[in-house]
């Protein structure tokens, strides 16, 4: 079997966790760029990955395949212009920028060179996510009417570096908005379809060492959809709820139990499809699986710029929002 050739750029927490997952599908061959000389001489080491690079320049040398970007938000466009100028099919991380700066001549590039491309908006690869999407695309369920997201957990715990890194600031994606609550965005777009506008509140409460938000609460127009999303940073327990109120059903689903179910009469029961535990790593290794599966010409991606592109533009405008106590409309086009 043919093995891809995947660059890793940028080996910090979700650098490492993408190079360790992508050598999990057993279907690459690896290399990574980090500018920061320490750690590229850990992660080399833990994982065994000889061909390592503190610049892009050397990295595009080795001539990979695939590239992952996995450097602050506000490099991700120029780089991702540059990855698929060059021919590479490219994985970004989310959130697609901070900015729409850049974004046209991106989306022209990657159009004319015809690469795979996507944004790892990781939620999509969950069995429970997928098994949602396709029951309410049937139709089963009738029209979504309200949906409502409740996620939180200890920040501080799962990423004890975060005063380091880039969430300490908007600039580079930092903060609740752009790097927490995005995600849960990116699923409820996903599952019923692309905020219209929406109105946001957001605070700092908790987190030590940072002024950024760590709380927020969005309501949205989704269509006919009505949608309520709320998410804090520092809650001891880690736990994500999804309820989506259709026309003949109710639906829900809770990752932290990994579990979703639906009931569709008032005195009826809920219909409960369970999933076995899993780790982490593995809703990674789905997104890689497919992501390779994608640049075969055997699967769509999970999340395509597209759909990326609209969840940037609710990110800057519940920025806008939360600044401005008010109601943001999202631009199409």
């Amino acid at each position: 079997m043919k093995k891809h050739r995947v660059l890793i750029i940028g080996v910090g927490s979700i650098g490492e966790r993408h190079l360790r997952c992508f050598g999990r599908t057993d279907r690459t061959e690896l290399a990574f760029s980090e500018i920061n000389d320490e750690l590229r001489g850990t992660i080399s080491d833990r994982y065994g990955v000889s061909a390592t690079f503190d610049n892009i320049d050397d990295g595009l040398a080795w001539k990979p395949e695939v590239a992952v970007v996995c450097a602050p938000a506000d490099v991700h466009v120029p780089m991702t212009t540059r990855l698929a100028d060059a021919g590479i099919h490219v994985l970004c991380e989310k959130p697609l920028s901070v900015s729409l700066g850049g974004v046209e001549q991106m989306m022209d590039t990657v159009a004319r060179q015809g690469v795979t491309t996507a944004v790892a908006y990781v939620w999509r690869s969950y069995p429970e996510s997928q098994a949602i999407k396709a029951a309410i695309d049937s139709g089963r369920f009738g029209k979504p009417l309200e949906l409502v997201i409740m996620t939180g957990g200890d920040f501080a715990f799962h990423r004890p570096a975060y005063r380091n890194i880039y969430f300490k600031d908007h600039k580079t994606g930092g903060g609740a908005i752009q790097d927490a609550i995005t995600h849960m965005i990116n699923l409820g777009e996903w599952f019923v379809g692309p905020v219209d506008r929406l109105t946001t509140d957001a605070a700092h409460q908790a987190l030590d060492g940072v002024e950024v938000e760590d709380t927020v609460h969005v309501l949205t127009r989704q269509g006919d959809c009505l949608g309520c999303y709320s998410l804090n940073l520092y809650q001891a327990a880690a736990e994500t709820t999804v309820k989506i109120v259709c026309e003949k059903a109710t639906v829900q689903v809770e990752f932290h139990n990994r579990r979703w179910m639906w009931q569709d009469k008032p005195d009826g029961q809920w219909h409960i499809e369970q999933n076995a535990p899993s780790e982490r790593d593995d809703i990674f290794v789905f997104q890689a699986h497919n992501f390779l599966d994608a640049v075969e010409g055997k699967a769509k991606v999970y999340c395509t710029l597209e759909e990326g592109l609209q969840t940037l533009k609710v990110n800057l405008a519940g920025l806008a929002s939360a600044d401005g106590h008010n109601w943001q409309t999202i631009e199409r086009g």
